[in-house]
C-alpha cells in the first residue's frame, strides 16, 4: 500500500480511518487534510469493500410486504425481514454492552437499564397489533397468530438473558466492592429495625391496599406502576372471604433505598421498595393471613391516536388524551418468577391477555428503575471516564458567529463538539439589536431548556418569533404542550406544523438588518434541540449563511404557518413532497451508471431502515453493480449479501458509548459526487407521513471531514460494530478492520469509531485550551 503523498489522487473520497482509529492523544489534524490526524501514517482509500459482483439471476422468494418494482426495471425477488424482530436485534447488541467485562462496573448496569427502558417503549408501541391479531385467531395479514407468538418468543429469550447478567454477573460484581441490595432474609436485626422504622414513616401513610369485592372490582393499574397483589386467608371485617387484594405503591417514592452507614456495617447497601413493603404486608393486614403474592407491572399501548381531522383544538384534544395514555389496553403483564400460578391467571384474565404475555421474572420487575442505583452510586472508577467535549474547533470563541459564516460554513460533531456553540449562536442572536426575527422548530427540548428560555427573551427584546412546536412528539407531548402555551402567552406565534404530519425537521433561521439589506443565518440539525440529549447522541449541526440554503429554510417556515404552496426550492430536499421520490431517484441513477460501467457509490448512514421502496431501489441498483454500504443503527429490514441477490450490499450496525443518531447520505456517480445530511431515516414514516429535511454539504473540505468521520471511521469500526448477515442475524465485528491491508502492523489493536472521535476531539481541545484560541 503507497503512503498517502504517493497514492494516485481519487478526489475527496481519499480518507483515513486508519489513522482516525490509530491516532495518538498528541496527535493534530493537517490543516488540508479534512481527516487526516496523523502525520505520515498510511491510509486506507474509502473505496468499495466487496469485489465487483454481476447482476444475478437467482433469488429467493418475495415478500408479501416488499415493494413494487419500478415499471422500467423489475426488482429482483426477495424477501423482507421482520421489522420488530429486528428492533429486539437492536437490544440485544446493546445487551451485549452491559456483558463487555471491559466496560465499567455501573455503565454495564446501565446499558441492563437502556434495554428494559427499550423494552418499555417496545411494547407500549409496537406490541399492541401482534397481540390483537393473536387473540383473535388471524392467520393472514401482516400480524398474525404465528407473528404474535414469534414475537413473544424472541422478547421472553431476551428477557431471560437479561435477568440471568443482573443476577449472576452483574450484582455479584457489585458485591465485590461492597454494594449490595439486600432483601429481607439478608438484613440483620439492625437493619430490619431501620427497614421498618421506614416502612412505618414514608411508605404506609401511602399504602391504601383494596378488597376485591363486588363493591371494590379490580382497580384501575396504571401503565408501569409497582404493585402487589395479595392472597389473604380468614374472613375480614364483615365476615366475608374476599381473598384477594391489590396494593398500588405510589410512584413518589424512590424505588431503591440507601440504608445509612451505622447500620450499613461499613458497606454500601440498598433496600428495594418492593422487598420493604414484601416483609411488612403482614402487618398491613391484621386479623388475616397472608398467602400467596407478588409484585406485578403491566405495560399498556401508550400510542396516543387523535384524529387531527375531527378536532378543533389539537392541543386540547392531545391534552386530554395524556390523560389516558396510562390505562390504554394491556399488552405484557409482569410477575415474580414465584408468583403462584393461581394469581398470575388471575392477573391475566383480569388484564385480559394471554399466557405468552406473561413475564415472569427472578427479581425487580423493572430493571430500568435501577438507573437510581448508578445514579445514586458515588463511585468513578465504576463509570466511565468523564468525557469533556470540546468547543466547536472551527468557531472562535469570542468571535461573532455573523463574521465568521459569512466566511463559510461551520460543522458541529456531537457530542464529540459541544452543544454549546448552537446555544452561543441563539444567544448572540437573541442578544443583537440588528437581529429581528427568530424562527425554530421543536421537537424534543426537554422540560427544562436553556433554549427555550433564549426564546422567551428574545420576545421580551421585541424581536419576531415564531416556533413551530411538533405536539405530538411520542413521550413528549406534555412537555412541548406546556412550552407552546408559555410561548403563546408572552406574544410568541407557535405554530403547530401541518394537519397530519409530525414536523421532525430541525431548523433555526436568524433574520438580522445588515446596512439596507436583510440576511439571514441558518442551523439545520440531525437531532434535537435537547442540551440533554445533544451530550449523548451523535448528531451533526449545520451552520450557514448560504442564501440558497437559507432561503428554503424560509420557504419552510412560511409553508408550515401558512399551509400555502410549497415553491420550489434551491437546495433542501422536503418530506413528505420530494425527499422520497428524489432518494429513489438517486439511487436508481447510479444503477443506470453501474450498468454502463461508470463507478458508483452509495453510503448511508442512518437509524432505521425499513421504507419498502427504497429498499428495493437498493437492492435493485446493487443487482447492477453500485457498491452499497448502510450504517443503520437500529431496525434494518433489508436482507444483505443474500448470494444472488444483495451481493453488493452491506449492511453494519454500530452500537457505542452514545447513541447513533447522525443521518449522512453519500452518492458517487464517476467523478460526481453528493453528500446529504438529514433529519430522516429511510422509513415510510418518515417519507410520507412527516415534515422531514435532508440539504446537501458543498463545500469540499466540510464535505470530506463528515466522509471521514461519519462514515469512513464506521465501515472500519472494529470494536463496536455488527455485521448483517444474509439470514438476519448480526455478528460483532471484533478485530482489526486493517490487518489484511499491506504495511498493516499486527500490534494495532481493533478500534471503535467513537472512541477515535472522542480521543480526536480531545487532543484537538487540549491543543486549543494550550494555544488560548
Amino acid at each position: 500500500m503507497k503512503p498517502a503523498a504517493d497514492r494516485p489522487e481519487t478526489g475527496p473520497l481519499a480518507s483515513s480511518p486508519g489513522a482516525l482509529g490509530r491516532q495518538t492523544a498528541g496527535a493534530e489534524a493537517s490543516p488540508n487534510s479534512h481527516g487526516t490526524v496523523t502525520r505520515g501514517a498510511d491510509t486506507v482509500i474509502f473505496q468499495p469493500v466487496f469485489p465487483p459482483v454481476s447482476p444475478a439471476s437467482e433469488s429467493v422468494s418475495m415478500s408479501p410486504a416488499s415493494a413494487n418494482p419500478s415499471p422500467e426495471v423489475a426488482a429482483p425477488a426477495f424477501t423482507l425481514l421482520d421489522r420488530d424482530h429486528s428492533i429486539l436485534s437492536f437490544n440485544e447488541r446493546v445487551l451485549d454492552w452491559a456483558h463487555r467485562k471491559e466496560v465499567p462496573l455501573i455503565e454495564r448496569l446501565r446499558y441492563l437499564c437502556i434495554v428494559s427502558s427499550n423494552l418499555d417503549e417496545f411494547f407500549e408501541v409496537r406490541a399492541a397489533p401482534h397481540l390483537i391479531a393473536g387473540s383473535a385467531g388471524d392467520h393472514k395479514g401482516t400480524y398474525t397468530v404465528e407473528s404474535f407468538e414469534r414475537l413473544a418468543e424472541a422478547a421472553h429469550k431476551l428477557v431471560a438473558r437479561q435477568y440471568a447478567l443482573y443476577n449472576d454477573e452483574l450484582m455479584p460484581t457489585f458485591a465485590t466492592h461492597g454494594i449490595r441490595i439486600i432483601s429481607h432474609g439478608e438484613r440483620n436485626p439492625a437493619q430490619r429495625k431501620w427497614v421498618s422504622e421506614y416502612f412505618e414513616r414514608e411508605v404506609r401513610p401511602l399504602l391504601i391496599p383494596v378488597g376485591l369485592d363486588p363493591a371494590h372490582p379490580f382497580p384501575q393499574v396504571a401503565n408501569k406502576s409497582l404493585n402487589f397483589i395479595v392472597r389473604l386467608g380468614g374472613k375480614d371485617a364483615f365476615g366475608r372471604e374476599n381473598p384477594i387484594q391489590i396494593v398500588k405503591l405510589p410512584r413518589v417514592l424512590p424505588r431503591l433505598i440507601r440504608m445509612p452507614a451505622k447500620v450499613s456495617e461499613g458497606k454500601t447497601l440498598f433496600v428495594a421498595l418492593s422487598s420493604v413493603v414484601r416483609a411488612h404486608l403482614s402487618s398491613m393486614f391484621p386479623g388475616r393471613e397472608v398467602g400467596d403474592f407478588s409484585q406485578f407491572r403491566v405495560t399498556r399501548h401508550s400510542d396516543l391516536a387523535v384524529d387531527e381531522e375531527d378536532v378543533k383544538n389539537l392541543r386540547t384534544a392531545l391534552r386530554q388524551g395524556l390523560q389516558h395514555r396510562h390505562y390504554g389496553q394491556a399488552v405484557r403483564l409482569e410477575v415474580s418468577a414465584s408468583c403462584a400460578e393461581s394469581l398470575a391467571s388471575f392477573l391475566l384474565a383480569q388484564f385480559n391477555l394471554p399466557p405468552q404475555a406473561l413475564y415472569r421474572v427472578h427479581g425487580p420487575v423493572n430493571l430500568a428503575r435501577l438507573t437510581q442505583l448508578a445514579d445514586l452510586l458515588d463511585e468513578p472508577q465504576l463509570r466511565f471516564p468523564p468525557y469533556r467535549a470540546s468547543y466547536p474547533v472551527t468557531l472562535s470563541p469570542g468571535q461573532s458567529f455573523f463574521e465568521q459564516l459569512q466566511r463559510g460554513d461551520v460543522l458541529i460533531h456531537q457530542p464529540f463538539e459541544s452543544f454549546e456553540g448552537v446555544l452561543a449562536f441563539l444567544r448572540e442572536a437573541v442578544q443583537d439589536p440588528q437581529v429581528l426575527a427568530i424562527k425554530q422548530t421543536i421537537y424534543r427540548t426537554g422540560a427544562d431548556s436553556e433554549m427555550m428560555d433564549l426564546l422567551r427573551e428574545a420576545v421580551r427584546r421585541g424581536k419576531e418569533v415564531t416556533v413551530v412546536v411538533e405536539l405530538k412528539a411520542r413521550f413528549d407531548e406534555e412537555a412541548n404542550i406546556n412550552w407552546a402555551e408559555m410561548l403563546e402567552s408572552i406574544g410568541a406565534q407557535v405554530v403547530y406544523g401541518v394537519v397530519g404530519l409530525k414536523t421532525h425537521a430541525k431548523m433555526l433561521l436568524v433574520t438580522r438588518r445588515e446596512g439596507k439589506q436583510m440576511r439571514r443565518y441558518g442551523h439545520l440539525s440531525t437531532g434535537n434541540y435537547n442540551p440533554r440529549t445533544a451530550r449523548l447522541y451523535t448528531d451533526i449541526s449545520h451552520l450557514t449563511a448560504d442564501p440558497l440554503l437559507t432561503a428554503d429554510m424560509e420557504a419552510v417556515f412560511v409553508h408550515l404557518a401558512s399551509q400555502s404552496r410549497l415553491p420550489k426550492l434551491n437546495r433542501m430536499w422536503l418530506a413528505p413532497f420530494d425527499l422520497h421520490k428524489n432518494i429513489v431517484a438517486q439511487i436508481d441513477t447510479l444503477g443506470v451508471a453501474a450498468a454502463a460501467g461508470q463507478p458508483t457509490r452509495i453510503v448511508a448512514k442512518m437509524n432505521a431502515l425499513t421504507d419498502d421502496e427504497i429498499i428495493s431501489s437498493l437492492v435493485r441498483a446493487g443487482q447492477k453493480g453500485v457498491k452499497i454500504d448502510l450504517i443503520v443503527r437500529g431496525a434494518c429490514t433489508l436482507p444483505a449479501q443474500v448470494p444472488g441477490v444483495t451481493d453488493n450490499i452491506r449492511v453494519r450496525s454500530v452500537i457505542g458509548r452514545f447513541l447513533e443518531h447522525s443521518r449522512v447520505f453519500y452518492f458517487r456517480n464517476g467523478e460526481d459526487e453528493s453528500l446529504y445530511l438529514s433529519s430522516a431515516d429511510w422509513m415510510n414514516r418518515n417519507m410520507m407521513r412527516r415534515v422531514e429535511l435532508a440539504w446537501p454539504v458543498t463545500d469540499p473540505g466540510l464535505r470530506q471531514r463528515l466522509i471521514d468521520e461519519c462514515l469512513v471511521a464506521y465501515l472500519h469500526d472494529g470494536r463496536d460494530a455488527w455485521d448483517l448477515g444474509a439470514d438476519g442475524t448480526y455478528t460483532r465485528v471484533d478485530h482489526d478492520t486493517h490487518a489484511a491491508e499491506a504495511g498493516s502492523s499486527p500490534a494495532v489493536e481493533a478500534h471503535g469509531a467513537q472512541a477515535a472521535l472522542m480521543n480526536r476531539y480531545a487532543s484537538r481541545g487540549h491543543l486549543r485550551d494550550a494555544s488560548g484560541n
